[in-house]
């Protein structure tokens, strides 16, 4: 059956509202000046919310050739759906991080339903825009799209234009009208809190950067920190490039609180005073610009200072008595606070990285390590992104990478985890991208029996990570004299994975009959699909079988396929229990489920 069916015979369909354009409803429904012939009166718009409606000067922003198309590929609905791969997942019972193989733009709208505004922190590695760049993300922009799309007035040359764009290698507006749509639904992922990490190279940084000004809001900028990359320096060239760069935006910075990084060793080498409660560093008590406050102190040797003061008097006064003062022998004889190096939290991060935070030759080395040989050239390093989920994300966050590569940010939230005792979820979005039978990845593929796709080393490499995390883990905890409270809490390192298939579709065959073709016939890859649609449960969670292959349940949630199985009671039960959900696809409008077309609603 259609979705129109349903809604015909008066049934409750869930998704159709995704079809219906929010912000158009909103327009008309509370400003319909706006809104003449279906189309927006800009100058009305200007005027309603008080902008100069005379626009003598362009205003400042990012214009690329594609952005109408990219927008409306953000807001179009995904064809596709997801079927539980049983065989490539890990610990599948109890697994809280999910692994999504296909393009990410449909993993991202399927993701939405349940996950916007809850992913607290998110880093991303994209393609770079170079020569040699292969790019292998399906995303059309030619005519036959831009009429799925209802795009209108694009000429002859507009679609000249923007088949030279895409086609041509190194293409500024081809990279941009790729990135939008992708950033713009990590934006309705992303909690109010959260922030997204970019890595990115001298290519594209200045374009992206307008890009996530236009996206998140230029206001929600955070920093651009540059990560020194290696420690080889080629001689060649004019100036040999050893740096990236990181971008990163939240989505309301007057309510973001980064955490701060631990003390690496060069920074506890500032802690070069001693005393009877350990080494510490000098903090400033006088400051010309920043003290607040003003009273008289009496140094060692009777010269007095009157401020400002960093802190109030009394506390100078405990401070001073606690022996918390260094007073110092020399010059004007300035007080200083005493910090300890065992009291400090950290220290906040700053915008330049080192190879302290990790380097391409560590990276590489760990990874070839785990692997058994060399399969990437230049992954992200494990420790690069600790740091980054140290500062951006809560011990309990859902972590997001929608280029997930190597599986570097699997592998680094599974290890925080393990050293800090965290419980992170993590998810990746990955496309089955093919790897050349010319390369050392293919034949890792086969000789590992699995297919050679690059999501086959993301998932591999994962395992591998998880397994080694165990085992150091219990090895740890097993030491003899550790006390029960001493030992380290196990890491959940499972995943379920997930592969993208077509979404099921009417067709006429050529009897003139009306089918349905389906890619997911298995009845928990169904329910999966229910979840994921519906958004009410976490689709880590595993639904409990109320009957065989048609009911399972998450809490007092009931999802139903295969509902021509099923009987009156089945139906009465698990209405009498709590919500029902039913797949659509596998249902027909029967007298039985018609009794129910009040209680139940139906899932496409």
């Amino acid at each position: 059956m259609a979705e129109q069916d349903f809604i015909k015979a008066g049934f409750t369909v869930v998704g159709t509202e995704a079809n219906e354009n929010k912000l158009l409803s909103f327009l008309k429904e509370n400003y319909p000046s706006i809104i003449r012939d279906n189309e927006i009166d800009l100058q009305e718009l200007k005027a309603i919310a008080g902008l100069p409606i005379d626009e003598k000067v362009n205003g400042y922003g990012l214009n690329f050739v594609g952005r109408n198309f990219a927008r409306a590929k953000y807001a179009q609905k995904t064809e596709k759906e997801l079927r539980l791969n049983t065989t490539l997942s890990k610990n599948i019972d109890t697994a809280q991080n999910l692994v999504l193989k296909g393009d990410n733009l449909d993993s991202l709208k399927i993701l939405k339903n349940h996950y916007s505004n809850k992913i607290k922190c998110i880093y991303i590695d994209p393609p770079y825009n170079t020569t040699s760049d292969e790019f292998v993300y399906p995303d059309k922009f030619d005519k036959e799209e831009a009429e799925v799309l209802g795009l209108a007035n694009l000429s002859e040359s507009d679609f000249a234009r923007m088949d030279f764009s895409f086609k041509s290698k190194k293409s500024h507006n081809g990279w941009l009208a790729f990135m939008y749509p992708r950033l713009l639904l990590a934006r309705d992922l992303l909690s109010k809190d959260g922030v997204i990490f970019i890595s990115i190279d001298d290519n594209e940084q200045a374009n992206l950067k307008l890009l996530c000004d236009d996206v998140f809001g230029d206001e929600n900028f955070v920093s651009n920190i540059a990560w020194r990359k290696s420690d080889n320096q080629a001689n060649i060239g004019q100036i040999a490039r050893v740096k990236e760069y990181i971008l990163c935006y939240t989505k309301e910075k007057e309510i973001l609180n980064l955490n701060k990084i631990p003390l690496t060793e060069k920074a506890k080498k500032e802690y070069g005073y001693k005393d009877e409660r350990g080494n510490f560093r000098r903090g400033i008590l006088l400051h010309k610009t920043r003290g607040r406050h003003f009273y008289d102190v009496t140094t060692k040797n009777g010269n007095i200072l009157n401020g400002p003061w960093m802190v109030k008097e009394d506390d100078f006064r405990k401070l001073d008595k606690e022996n918390k003062i260094l007073w110092t022998s020399s010059g004007d004889e300035q007080p200083y606070s005493k910090i300890y190096l065992h009291e400090s939290e950290g220290q906040i991060s700053n915008d330049f990285w080192d190879t302290t935070f990790g380097s391409n030759q560590e990276a590489s080395l760990a990874l070839e390590v785990l692997l058994n040989q060399r399969l990437f050239d230049f992954p992200k390093s494990t420790k690069l992104i600790k740091y980054l989920l140290t500062i951006g994300s809560q011990d309990d966050s859902i972590v997001l990478d929608f280029f997930a590569g190597s599986g570097t940010t699997g592998h680094a939230v599974m290890q925080l985890n393990a050293e800090d005792g965290g419980n992170r979820k993590f998810i990746l979005c990955q496309i089955d991208e093919p790897i050349k039978e010319d390369k050392p990845a293919y034949q890792f593929c086969i000789e590992n029996n699995l297919p050679p796709v690059i999501s086959s080393i993301t998932i591999e490499r994962l395992k591998r990570a998880g397994e080694k995390i165990e085992k150091e883990m219990e090895e740890a905890n097993s030491k003899v004299g550790l006390f029960e409270e001493n030992k380290k809490p196990m890491p959940l390192c499972g995943f379920k994975v997930f592969d993208s298939v077509e979404a099921p579709k009417l067709e006429i065959d050529e009897q003139k009959q009306i089918g349905i073709r389906f890619n997911i016939t298995d009845a928990l890859s169904r329910i999966y699909n229910m979840i994921f649609t519906v958004g009410l449960d976490e689709p880590t969670q595993v639904p409990e079988e109320v009957v065989k292959d048609c009911i399972y349940k998450i809490g007092n949630h009931h999802y139903i396929t295969n509902s021509e199985k099923i009987t009156s009671d089945d139906y009465s039960n698990a209405i009498k229990n709590g919500k029902v959900f039913i797949d659509g696809w596998t249902a027909s409008l029967n007298g039985t489920l018609q009794n129910y077309k009040e209680d139940v609603k139906i899932v496409f």
